[in-house]
C-alpha cells in the first residue's frame, strides 16, 4: 500500500497538490460505491462502507465512524496512516495542522458536494491554504488496473410490484418544481433515480442501481443519462416517449444547456457535487438548493410496496429459520467457520421465489469478531464457530417485492451471565422502540434513547445508530430517515421503513445485536388527543431466548417478546416442515419471570 501511497504523492507533485482528498464515495454520493469507485479501498486496503482519506507529501490520515475503528486497524498500516473519528475530528482541521499557508490542497469536483466543501475552504483559507478542483484525479492517473464501468442492462421493475407508473412519479414530482418555481430539477442520487424510473440494474453490488444521471422537467418530461449499451427495446418501450435517453458523458453538455437558458434549477446540495453546481452557475443557471424531493416521496411506501415487503419478509424468515436450526445443530461440533455460515444462509435463500441476491456482505462474526461492527469475513481469515461462543449473524436479502435487513445473536453452547444480562439489556432497549407510540411530527432522535437507556443504566453504550431507512427492493441503506443522535432533520412518517437495532459490543470478547425491521403508521389508539404514530415490526424470525434473562424483564416486556414470537410461528411455521418445524415450535415457546 507505500507504494500506491507514493505514486498517489508524486502525482500530486506534477499537479503542484500539497495536499488530497479521499472520499469513500462515487459521482453520485452512493454509500456502496461500484468496483471502478473505490479509490480508498484500493489505496489504502480498507474496505468500510465509509470513509475519507487526506494525504500531504509528508503524512496521511484515515477518517472511519465507530462501526470500523477495529477493522481499520486490521487492513490498514496504521504506521503510514493516522486513524482519525469521521463525525468527531474535522478533516478540515487535520489539514491546517499538516499544511503552512501557500499549500494546495486539491479534490476531485465530482466526488465532494458543495456544502462540505465550503466549510473545508473557509478553515483552511483562514491559514493561506488553498483548496483546488483538479481536472484530472491523481488516483485515477496510477491507478493501472482499474476496474472499468458496468454495462449491464437495465431492467424495468414492474408496476405491480412498484405499485406506481414511473409517469404517475414524475408529475407528482414535477409539481413540486412548479410549487417553487423551477423549471428543471438535477437528479444525481441513484436510488433516487431507479424509484423515480422504475428501473433496476446490477451496476452496484448488493443494491439494483443502474449508473446513471437524470433532469426532470416542470412538464414530467425527462432526460435520463446513462452508457446506451445498457438499454434495451423493452426498456425503452417501458420508459416511454416522455424520457429522452442519452449517453451519460452528455450529462455536462445538458447542465450547460440549463445555464445558457438561464433556467431555474433545483439541486440537492447534499447529493450533488461540487461540479454540478460549477457547470450551472458558469453559464448562469439560477440554481435552487433543496433536498431532492425523490428522497422523501420513495421512503413512505405505497401500499403495494408495503404488502409486498411484508410478504418478502415472511419468505426471507422462512430462510432465516431454517439456517439457524442448521447452526444449533451443527455450531458446537467445530468443524464450520464464520465463512462457512455465510454460504449456508445463502443457500437457503436463493431458493425464496423472486430473491435476487443479498441486500449487503453478510456480517458473520464468532465470538471476539461479533464485536466488530461492520466487520467483513472476506477480508478477514474466517474464524472457527465453537461451543460457549456468541455467534452474530447480520444478514439481508433483495426480493423484487422487498429488501430484507435482519441480524440476530444466538449463543453456541452455553452463555456467560455476563452475556446474558448484556444480551436481555439490548433486548429492553429493542423492545422499548418496537413499542414506541410518538407523535407526529417526531424525528429519530426523539426515539434513539428509548433503545439506550437500559444499557445506560449500567454505563454501556453503542457507537452506531439505533436505526436506518431501508428501500423497497432498492437500498437496504436509504434516507432520509433515520433513528439516531444525530436523525433530528425528519420527521418519521406513516409508510416509512426502518431497523430497530441496538447492540453491545465488547471488544476482543463478543457482539450482541438484536435488529428488526419496522413500518411507521399511524396510530389508532383510544384515547389519543393528537396524531400519533407507531411501528409494526415485519421481521419475523426468533430471538434466542436461552440469552434471555427473564427476571431483568418486566410484564410488558415479557408479553412483547411472547406475542412476537406467537406471530413468527404463526406467520412462517407453513413454510416450515420437519426440523426446522420442530426447531421453531422450541424457538417460539412462551418466556415467564418466575
Amino acid at each position: 500500500m507505500k507504494n500506491k501511497l507514493n505514486a498517489l504523492r508524486q502525482k500530486m507533485r506534477e499537479q503542484k497538490l500539497s495536499g488530497f482528498l479521499v472520499p469513500h464515495t462515487d459521482e453520485h454520493q452512493s454509500e456502496y460505491t461500484p468496483s471502478y469507485a473505490k479509490r480508498i479501498a484500493w489505496l489504502t486496503g480498507f474496505k468500510g462502507s465509509a470513509g475519507l482519506v487526506a494525504v500531504t507529501l509528508s503524512s496521511a490520515a484515515i477518517f472511519v465512524d465507530g462501526r470500523y475503528t477495529l477493522q481499520v486497524r486490521d487492513q490498514v498500516d496504521m504506521k503510514v496512516y493516522q486513524q482519525m473519528k469521521l463525525y468527531e475530528d474535522k478533516v478540515e482541521d487535520w489539514l491546517y495542522d499538516n499544511l503552512k499557508e501557500g499549500d494546495v490542497v486539491g479534490f476531485d469536483p465530482w466526488l465532494h458536494d458543495k456544502a462540505s466543501l465550503k466549510r473545508v475552504e473557509k478553515k483552511l483559507s483562514s491559514k493561506g491554504i488553498i483548496l483546488k478542483a483538479v481536472e484530472r484525479n491523481p488516483i485515477d492517473e496510477v491507478w493501472d488496473d482499474r476496474p472499468s464501468p458496468s454495462i449491464a442492462e437495465v431492467k424495468a421493475h414492474d408496476v405491480r410490484f412498484a405499485g406506481e407508473t414511473s409517469s404517475a412519479k414524475r408529475k407528482r414530482i414535477a409539481l413540486n418544481l412548479k410549487e417553487l418555481g423551477a423549471d428543471a430539477l438535477v437528479i444525481t442520487s441513484l436510488d433516487s433515480i431507479a424509484w423515480l424510473f422504475n428501473i433496476r440494474g446490477t451496476d452496484v453490488e448488493c443494491t439494483p442501481l443502474v449508473l446513471s444521471f437524470a433532469i426532470l422537467y416542470q412538464s414530467g418530461k425527462a432526460d435520463l443519462f446513462l452508457d446506451p449499451k445498457k438499454l434495451t427495446d423493452d426498456v425503452s418501450k417501458h420508459l416511454g416517449k416522455s424520457v429522452s435517453c442519452y449517453a451519460k458523458d452528455e450529462f455536462v453538455d445538458a447542465l450547460s444547456a440549463l445555464g445558457k437558458k438561464k433556467k431555474s434549477v433545483m439541486v440537492d446540495p447534499k447529493r450533488a457535487h461540487k461540479a454540478i453546481f460549477d457547470f450551472l452557475s458558469d453559464d448562469e443557471a439560477e440554481i435552487i438548493e433543496v433536498e431532492d424531493p425523490c428522497q422523501l416521496d420513495k421512503a413512505c411506501k405505497n401500499q403495494v410496496e408495503l404488502d409486498g415487503t411484508r410478504a418478502a419478509h415472511v419468505r426471507d424468515a422462512a430462510a432465516v429459520c431454517r439456517f439457524l436450526r442448521w447452526l444449533d445443530e451443527n455450531g458446537v461440533s467445530g468443524k464450520y467457520d464464520e465463512l462457512d455460515a455465510v454460504k449456508k444462509l445463502y443457500e437457503y435463500r436463493e431458493v425464496v421465489p423472486l430473491f435476487r441476491g443479498n441486500s449487503f456482505d453478510t456480517i458473520s462474526g464468532a465470538g471476539s469478531n461479533g464485536a466488530i461492527v461492520h466487520y467483513n469475513v472476506k477480508e478477514a481469515k474466517p474464524k472457527k464457530i465453537e461451543k460457549n461462543m456468541l455467534y452474530l449473524v447480520d444478514s439481508g436479502g433483495q426480493y423484487l417485492d422487498g429488501t430484507t435487513d435482519i441480524t440476530r445473536t444466538v449463543v453456541i453452547g452455553d452463555p456467560t451471565e455476563e452475556q446474558r444480562d448484556n444480551f436481555t439489556r439490548v433486548l429492553k432497549g429493542h423492545i422499548a422502540l418496537a413499542q414506541a407510540r410518538f407523535p407526529k411530527g417526531r424525528t429519530g432522535a426523539h426515539l434513539d434513547t428509548l433503545a439506550r437507556k437500559s444499557l445506560w443504566d449500567v454505563g454501556l453504550d453503542y457507537d452506531h445508530g439505533t436505526g436506518h431507512g431501508v428501500g423497497c427492493y432498492l437500498g437496504v441503506h436509504e434516507g432520509p430517515q433515520s433513528i439516531s443522535p444525530l436523525g433530528h432533520s425528519v420527521a418519521l412518517q406513516a409508510g416509512m421503513i426502518l431497523s430497530n437495532e441496538p447492540g453491545y459490543y465488547k471488544t476482543g470478547e463478543y457482539g450482541i445485536r438484536i435488529e428488526n425491521l419496522v413500518i411507521v403508521r399511524n396510530s389508532d389508539f383510544r384515547g389519543q388527543e393528537r396524531p400519533m404514530h407507531t411501528f409494526e415490526t415485519i421481521t419475523l424470525v426468533p430471538i434466542d431466548t436461552r440469552l434471555v434473562n427473564a427476571h431483568m424483564m418486566n410484564v410488558a416486556e415479557i408479553t412483547w417478546l411472547n406475542i412476537y414470537h406467537a406471530k413468527v410461528r404463526e406467520k412462517t411455521a407453513s413454510l416450515l416442515s420437519g426440523k426446522d418445524s420442530e426447531w421453531l415450535m422450541k424457538a417460539t415457546e412462551p418466556i415467564t419471570s418466575l
